[in-house]
């Protein structure tokens, strides 16, 4: 969790000073401030940052606040990396060749692909092609040759 220990520190007693008091934990954003502090986020984020406490901070979160880390399904889908954005904008470009048989791709033109989870996904093809022509430069060599492959004219 990007928090540093001071911070932490600090927002643990302030729940706990908030539990004492009677009070029931907060669990969401803007829920509870004290001292400046939105104890809802901060729970939330001890919640979905479980992995990167140390144990004796989890043993404390769990044991004193009564927080429980945060359920798989509650978690946000990982971000998508630069590489894996370009991996499926290919694998659209792939499939629009193979249903067309040319890469003349109207600029905006938007192709739709199911990824790997089963879920559609709307890629704006034309621009992207019209970006790897114009960036053909500074492709790699893997690549322009990737593209290529499957069609992809240069000029």
């Amino acid at each position: 969790m990007p928090v540093v220990a001071g911070a932490l520190q600090r927002c643990f007693h302030l729940v706990r000073m908030h539990l004492d008091a009677g009070e029931a934990l907060p669990t969401e954003a803007g829920e509870v401030l004290r001292q400046g502090e939105d104890l809802g986020r901060w729970v939330q984020s001890v919640r979905l940052g479980w992995d990167q406490l140390t144990g004796v901070q989890q043993w404390l979160c769990e044991q004193v606040l009564g927080i429980e880390p945060a359920a798989e399904d509650e978690k946000p889908p990982p971000r998508r990396t630069q590489a894996d954005k370009w991996a499926m904008n290919y694998e659209a470009a792939k499939q629009f060749y193979e249903r067309e048989g040319h890469f003349q791709v109207p600029r905006k033109h938007v192709e739709r692909i199911v990824g790997e989870d089963q879920e559609e996904r709307e890629h704006r093809l034309g621009a992207w092609i019209g970006n790897q022509r114009s960036r053909a430069a500074t492709l790699s060599p893997e690549r322009m040759e990737q593209l290529s492959a499957i069609g992809m004219r240069w000029s």
